[in-house]
């Protein structure tokens, strides 16, 4: 048999610079571990009494899942569709550690809790399906009930879906374990495998051998996990096994995991029960320096392809939001969930145009009642460049408030034309469908479509709609949002758009933060309640339009001409 652990052990000494602390420590740990058996005292509170257990190392219970895996397993994409399945030294050396070190005296597992937190594209999907599978059928427990679970249903399946992939491709599982819609069943045990979700009806009454928390950044509390590890009590060797790329800082459940498995790593907190092992870059500046990308990376070059994250370094080095995604999911970096969208070179714009007239154009609204601002946006193409005029409304009674409290001029802006006052405490709507009119009356510019998001504006949508204009709903979110976001970010660093030097948009624009999703979408946020956006938001909504009816626009604009 081979020791897996001090192989990968004896690897990470002999390539310092690939490996991040945590690892280097926690295996060290588990090495010596082997060689010197360790007691540990702890009080039995179920019991009322002080117990010692030594924790030993048997080679025999390590290995066994992994030549079940290997043996048994099949993978289910890409090339490797088909072909048994092959654990990394790292995978050996993790399983190992979770299935060797027993109680001296009664056989049973020391680690009931593990956390394997690695950047994507490392395995960790395949890695939980192999382990599932493996206490599923192979670990001796009758009636065993094998959960991954997820804040959603569908994040839930993902585990479940590659164990019923790589079940049905086993010639030698696929007669033996029923693969049904609601479960992955195993008669000869009566044992369970099934995907649950925070918002299941079944939570309750749970009697759980095995948990998969799957990416637990996405948890926004601890009651699901609580629930889950307090559903493995009556049995004897459960495992709860947490798994997740990094998240964005927001002080819930995953920072809680990951400030506690880091305690336990450094010794500041013992809990023997744990096995935390956290691959991450050591310092967020050795992003740049590809040695040090094993750190978070351990299967890079096999599972992982080196050529497309260095493709990834390089479009990050020039684009601020790319390098908050890289540094959080490929270099396991925790990151601020809002994120700086400009920066004053990109959006600083100082050329003017004359008098906008006779156009055809596109608008954009974002309405506010009472503390915000409401903005209105009319977007155009004039000469190859892109024109934006804009309105301005803050309620009458809170002017004077908001110059103190925002410390911003909006008096001064007030005075020059480029903010108006309306209602008394709250915005009148009327106000700004009096303006798309006033353009049109007077400056002949010819909206075609009107982009307004449809939070409070029915009524506002219908007068809209009384006077001739054609409305579209813009709905908040990523996938409606990112692309258009992306463009107008891409033409204000080209200088395509013209926005007259309005500094209420500049100041607008600076105040920018956008949220990132794993995917690299990104969307407007407005968690920072006093730096107001509203002028960008009405942009976008122009600019949503823009994109997905360019080609109708620009069809329009040659006929004019």
């Amino acid at each position: 048999m081979n020791n897996y652990i001090e192989e990968y052990y004896n690897w990470i000494c002999k390539n310092p610079d690939k490996v991040c602390k945590k690892i280097a420590t926690i295996y060290k740990r588990l090495v010596d571990n082997i060689k010197t058996p360790n007691k540990v005292s702890f009080f039995n509170k179920s019991l009322g009494v002080e117990e010692t257990h030594t924790y030993i190392y048997d080679e025999k219970k390590a290995t066994r899942p992994i030549q079940f895996i290997e043996t048994y397993l099949r993978q289910s994409k890409g090339k490797w569709n088909g072909k048994p399945l092959k654990l990394q030294l790292f995978q050996k050396a993790f399983i190992q550690a979770l299935f060797g070190f027993v109680d001296k005296d009664t056989g049973l597992r020391k680690y009931k809790k593990a956390i394997f937190f690695v950047a994507r594209k490392n395995g960790k999907s395949v890695l939980d399906s192999a382990i599932a599978t493996y206490m599923l059928i192979a670990d001796h427990e009758g009636g065993a009930e094998i959960y991954s679970v997820a804040t959603k249903k569908d994040q839930s399946k993902i585990v479940w879906e590659e164990s019923k992939k790589m079940i049905k491709k086993s010639p030698s599982l696929a007669k033996r374990i029923r693969c049904l819609i609601g479960g992955i069943y195993y008669d000869a045990t009566d044992s369970s495998f099934r995907a649950l979700a925070s918002d299941s009806n079944s939570l309750d009454g749970l009697n759980s051998h095995l948990v998969i928390a799957d990416e637990v950044h996405a948890w926004k509390d601890k009651n699901l996990l609580d629930v889950m590890y307090d559903s493995m009590s009556a049995r004897t060797q459960p495992l709860l096994l947490e798994t997740s790329t990094m998240g964005t800082i927001r002080q819930n459940v995953f920072d809680i995991e990951y400030d506690y498995a880091s305690q336990v790593v450094d010794g500041t907190i013992q809990d023997e029960v744990l096995l935390p092992v956290i691959y991450e870059l050591d310092d967020e500046k050795e992003w740049i320096n590809e040695d040090a990308w094993y750190k978070a990376n351990p299967a890079l070059n096999s599972i992982k392809d080196l050529k497309a994250l260095r493709e990834k370094v390089e479009r990050a080095k020039n684009n601020p939001i790319e390098l908050v995604n890289l540094l959080c999911k490929d270099f396991n970096i925790r990151q601020n969930t809002l994120n700086a969208w400009l920066t004053f070179e990109d959006l600083n714009n100082e050329e003017i145009y004359n008098e906008w007239k006779d156009s055809y154009c596109i608008g954009g609204c974002d309405l506010s009642s009472t503390t915000d601002l409401t903005c209105a946006t009319l977007l155009g193409i004039v000469n190859k460049k892109i024109r934006v005029k804009q309105m301005y409304w803050i309620p009458t009674n809170l002017l004077e408030k908001k110059v103190i409290e925002d410390k911003i001029p909006y008096d001064k802006w007030l005075k020059n034309g480029l903010l108006r006052l309306s209602g008394d405490n709250k915005i009148d709507y009327h106000d700004i469908t009096s303006w798309f009119l006033e353009q049109v009356n007077e400056f002949d510019l010819r909206p075609l479509w009107v982009g307004y998001d449809s939070w409070n504006a029915q009524f506002w949508c219908d007068e809209m709609k009384s006077n001739g204009f054609d409305m579209v709903e813009v709905r908040q979110g990523f996938k409606t949002e990112s692309a258009p976001l992306k463009q107008m970010k891409a033409d204000l660093m080209d200088k395509k758009i013209n926005y007259n030097n309005n500094p209420l948009l500049k100041w607008n624009l600076s105040n920018v933060v956008v949220k990132v999703d794993d995917n690299e979408n990104i969307m407007l946020s407005k968690e920072k309640a006093r730096q107001r956006i509203d002028g960008v938001a009405s942009l976008m909504d122009a600019y949503v339009i823009y994109v997905n009816k360019q080609q109708e626009y620009l069809e329009y604009i040659n006929e004019e001409v």
